[in-house]
């Protein structure tokens, strides 16, 4: 064969070996040891050529063949000592095996379970359970901790058909799988055997009697002492561990922190840490913005609609059905419609200000009001949220648009508008009647904008060519109710909502959850308009940051069919908005 390495070429290589060089050195002519040389770089070349087809033909074998052994050659001792080569081939084999790409399961990065001296372990407050059931498997690789009392005050929340119930037998059905799952409940119960590969700590139950004296004393039997009195066993019970009582109630991590114990806020449900910085769907143009935006502009008209393709640096800060908008010589209010690298194409809007462009007798009365209204009237907009203080507009902006499109247009069938019924002072106790009945004494906004709806022209501002205005005043009252539905939150589940005009007024006081519940509802042609001031929550347990209002302002924006506006002056009267900002 043409790579065998011949008798003579191996002796030779085998003088140029570190104990053979010396003597060869004195005996071999200049001549002879030039020969040696280009005779070993022979050799080498030769033996590279060899090593790099085995290695092929090893890369080309299946799998389950093993390659028979073979033995190394003289070739091997050219540059180093025998013993030194055998290694550094070993060595080479071992490297060239590690840079194949390992199979998939072994490519997968799989975290793993730490020792409990790393592992946190968190006490949890029934609140924390009942205010998100899915809270057990939120935390990532660290332990939890149930008292007994906390069962005892699941047991007792479980009964209704409330969220509240609802999450406490959530709760239950999860921990009674875990249970079920675990041979030894002393060891703990790995929350990750339901499925969840993100929690991979353990569940430990309180199963047995601990020290419940705190170092002040609190009244006996109140079930917040009685936490407390557990965590403080459990940092004496576990010294080289850190304890950390998690709760919603804000009395309970006071108490905790004044006797020592480390205490925080469930906040894996938060959106924004601070609420200004939440998306408000409108951004103000620099002055300079067309000397940096207007050189290579593209317009065309489209369905009455012009549009401008755009392209400049702050084109990559839109979002898609934002409105951004220019005062001064060049006016501007338009739309975002498309966002591209640092291109972009804005639409013009319908101005709303102007009686022939009414919707159902209403006319917007500032800036954001037109921008909501545009919003409102657009049928590829699914999913609409207003947010602003009181007297801004947002139930009459959103009933004016939804009679419009449902008695006019025929886009939708019905209105359908809920809430949630968590009352600002003392509850009145059980309601009489149907379910709308039921709803009625929480309608009363809905039943003063129908009111100013109804009025006509006049002093609400109203058009005069409104359609309402050529009807009959009680007949047409009569129809605007025949097609508006109220719903309570509790009957949502499993339904679906077809060509409907859903309201959730009132969005700041849903969780999350229930956010979800009910935005799921929609079927195909319907639109959802939430509306709310994340400045009046009065969910217990809920903050501006954790509500679902802001959660899902903060998940919809940038979805080309969904739009969200702030809307910013007052507009239900002076006093009114006095009240606003001086109280």
């Amino acid at each position: 064969m043409g790579d065998r390495i011949t008798k003579e070429e191996t002796s030779t290589a085998q003088a140029l070996t570190p104990s053979a060089a010396a003597p060869a050195r004195k005996t071999a002519t200049k001549a002879v040891a030039k020969k040696a040389a280009k005779t070993a770089a022979k050799v080498a070349k030769k033996a590279t050529a060899a090593t790099a087809r085995t290695t092929a033909a090893k890369r080309a074998a299946p799998p389950a063949a093993t390659p028979p052994a073979v033995p190394a050659t003289p070739t091997e001792t050219l540059f180093e000592d025998a013993p030194q080569t055998i290694a550094a081939s070993e060595s080479g084999s071992a490297q060239e095996t590690s840079t194949q790409p390992a199979p998939r399961s072994a490519r997968a990065t799989k975290r793993t379970r730490l020792p409990a001296a790393q592992r946190k372990l968190f006490v949890l407050d029934t609140n924390v359970l009942l205010h998100d059931s899915n809270s057990l498997f939120k935390f990532e690789e660290h332990d939890i901790y149930l008292p007994m009392i906390v069962l005892e005050e699941l047991d007792h929340h479980k009964k209704g058909m409330s969220e509240v119930a609802r999450n406490a037998r959530q709760v239950s059905r999860f921990l009674d799988s875990l249970v079920n799952e675990t041979a030894d409940l002393e060891k703990g119960a790995n929350l990750d055997a339901l499925g969840n590969q993100e929690a991979l700590g353990q569940l430990l139950l309180q199963t047995s009697a601990l020290d419940l004296a705190l170092p002040i004393e609190l009244p006996v039997g109140k079930a917040d002492h009685v936490i407390l009195g557990v965590v403080h066993a459990l940092k004496a019970q576990y010294p080289k561990r850190t304890v950390v009582l998690v709760s919603k109630d804000i009395n309970i991590r006071l108490k905790a922190r004044a006797l020592g114990m480390e205490a925080e806020d469930y906040r894996n449900d938060r959106v924004l840490d601070d609420s200004d910085l939440l998306y408000d769907g409108v951004l103000p143009l620099p002055e300079n913005f067309w000397l940096k935006h207007g050189k290579d502009v593209e317009s065309w008209q489209q369905s009455g609609v012009t549009y401008y393709r755009i392209k400049g640096p702050l084109c990559s800060e839109f979002l898609v059905n934002q409105f951004v908008y220019l005062e001064g010589d060049m006016p501007l209010h338009a739309q975002v419609r498309e966002v591209s690298g640092k291109s972009a194409v804005l639409s013009t809007l319908r101005d709303h200000s102007h009686g022939r462009n009414s919707v159902w007798g209403i006319t917007a009365r500032n800036r954001e009001q037109n921008f909501a209204l545009n919003m409102l009237m657009n049928p590829d907009c699914d999913f609409v949220s207003l947010l602003g203080q009181a007297g801004t507009g947002k139930t009459l902006l959103a009933l004016a648009a939804g009679l419009a499109q449902t008695l006019e247009s025929n886009r939708y069938s019905e209105i359908i508008i809920t809430r949630a019924t968590v009352p600002v002072g003392d509850d009145i106790g059980f309601l009489p009647g149907t379910e709308e009945e039921k709803m009625a004494p929480w309608m009363g906004a809905l039943e003063d904008n129908l009111e100013v709806l109804h009025l006509g022209a006049g002093r609400h501002d109203l058009a005069s060519d409104s359609g309402a205005a050529d009807w009959n005043k009680q007949s047409t009252l009569e129809l605007i109710r025949s097609r508006i539905k109220v719903k309570s939150l509790n009957f949502m589940r499993g339904r679906t909502f077809l060509n409907k005009y859903l309201i959730i007024d009132e969005a700041q006081n849903l969780t999350p959850k229930q956010m979800k519940t009910l935005v799921t509802r929609a079927g195909p042609g319907t639109k959802i308009v939430c509306l709310g001031n994340i400045a009046q929550i009065d969910t217990p347990y809920l903050t501006e940051g954790s509500s679902g209002l802001t959660y899902v302002v903060d998940r919809f924006k940038g979805w080309p069919h969904a739009g969200h506006i702030t809307l910013q002056r007052g507009e239900r009267s002076r006093l009114a908005d006095y009240a606003s900002e001086a109280l």
